[in-house]
């Protein structure tokens, strides 16, 4: 089996070859940030969109990166050539670098790591077409989930407690408020409107995320950025969750109660179709 080709600084190397300091920060204290972008055809779709947030996530944990936006759009669009990879997506994570072990911030500064690798992966459509189920957890993440960090752990717990128990993603909550999933963010919608919580600390502001909202501009559906509770989710028309490798996916029951009709509803299915066209568009070019 050949090796994996991985972006490791503004090298692509073979896996084996790559080498992280055990004084890494990303190792010791998860100092860093990451972003995942979704391949279609050998495409990187929203890729302008996934590289403004890491660099806008660098910036509020003071990484300066070392390569300019073009150059590392650059470099990926190579690792991608260079495995060949037609649809799947690729992770990518920097670190601050490598230092000896103390709290405060390394001064003066040390040169970041950046990673990257290809994964080739399906389009999860079966389940975008039957839905799927989910379960609430409690919201115990830090208060800057607006920042895309290598910090997961409470999104670890909540994933794990769902995935434990039979369900395809955790909602998350403080106080009763809906704020995301485990590893998406979510939408319910009542009565012609779709409801999602607003851009603040408390999520992350998806990529795909954006692209529904363009879709639902499209649909002529109705947004309402707004916080809404565990009960008033289970009383949806209709609920979705979305990400990078999800894409828009259907929601059709929360702790064994079901949602709507326990079928993906009609406004899912049209931002579906929309969403399917900007991959058409993309993968056209």
């Amino acid at each position: 089996m050949s090796l994996v080709k991985v972006l490791w600084n503004d090298r692509i190397v073979n896996e084996d070859e790559v080498r992280i300091g055990f004084e890494d920060r990303g190792y010791q204290f998860g100092d860093g940030i990451y972003e995942v972008i979704k391949i279609y055809n050998g495409n990187l779709f929203t890729a302008t969109e996934h590289i403004n947030r890491l660099y806008a996530s660098a910036d509020k944990i003071q990484i300066v990166i070392p390569y300019t936006k073009d150059v590392l759009h650059k470099m990926l669009y190579d690792l991608i050539e260079t495995n060949e990879v037609n649809v799947g997506h690729i992770y990518l994570q920097i670190t601050r670098g490598i230092s000896p072990r103390q709290h405060n911030l390394p001064n003066p500064p040390v040169e970041p790591v950046l990673t990257a690798y290809t994964k080739e992966a399906a389009r999860p459509l079966d389940q975008q077409k039957n839905g799927v189920n989910a379960c609430f957890d409690n919201d115990i993440r830090w208060l800057r989930c607006d920042i895309k960090s290598l910090n997961l752990l409470g999104n670890i717990l909540s994933k794990e407690k769902a995935s434990s128990n039979g369900y395809y993603e955790a909602i998350l909550h403080r106080d009763e408020l809906i704020t995301e999933g485990s590893s998406s963010n979510v939408y319910g919608i009542k009565d012609g409107v779709l409801y999602t919580h607003p851009v603040s600390n408390l999520i992350l502001n998806g990529i795909t995320r954006n692209v529904i909202l363009s879709c639902c501009e499209e649909i002529g559906l109705p947004v309402v950025e707004s916080a809404f509770t565990t009960t008033q989710a289970l009383e949806m028309d209709e609920f979705i969750m979305s990400s990078t490798t999800t894409e828009v996916m259907p929601v059709v029951s929360i702790d064994g109660q079901t949602i709507g009709n326990g079928k993906p509803g009609q406004w899912t299915k049209k931002i579906q179709q929309v969403f399917e066209s900007k991959i058409s568009s993309l993968v056209s070019l």
